[in-house]
């Protein structure tokens, strides 16, 4: 049983269905970090918190201070994941995601260390300013590029078989 095709139909068929299929990606990768003001919001709430913290407060103040800080980027979490239209299933996670989570941890935290134990000659308030003013730098220059090569896998997955893409 073999139904005659028209090639001209199925060409149509074809881009009716890509065109949607283009439109959800790139939805995908414009939402998917939440624009540049999720990223400056998130580096200004680091910048405060590092300040904070570099004051040299007792025990209960920088449990507070974090307490706060944790409070504060939920918040902003749960704001910009309502904003988006377009939900991700689990599958659509990669090594990449979790690559650039891993990488911009290490890379935000070393400088966190670094710049602080850098800057302990100076006064309390100069070396908060200096570390703080340091790491969210690095932050910012660090997430934009490494958000977007993470959310360039999406794309690449249109032409693979279902199976394929969900390993790797």
């Amino acid at each position: 049983m073999s139904t005659p095709v028209d090639a001209e139909q199925a060409w149509r068929d074809l881009q009716r269905i890509r065109v949607p299929q283009e439109r959800v990606y790139d939805e995908v990768e414009r939402s998917a970090s939440g624009g540049p003001g999720a990223t400056w919001a998130t580096a200004s709430i680091m910048w405060v918190f590092l300040v904070v913290t570099g004051l040299e407060l007792p025990k209960w103040g920088v449990w507070l201070a974090l307490g706060g800080y944790l409070v504060v980027l939920g918040a902003l979490a749960r704001t910009y994941s309502r904003r988006s239209r377009v939900r991700l299933h689990h599958s659509r996670c990669d090594w990449r995601m979790l690559a650039s989570f891993v990488a911009g941890a290490v890379v935000t935290g070393g400088t966190i260390v670094l710049s602080g134990r850098l800057v302990e000659p100076l006064e309390p308030m100069t070396g908060a300013l200096v570390r703080a003013t340091v790491s969210a730098s690095v932050f910012v220059l660090f997430v934009g590029p490494l958000t977007r090569w993470s959310m360039s896998s999406l794309r690449g997955r249109e032409g693979r078989p279902a199976g394929e893409g969900a390993g790797r």
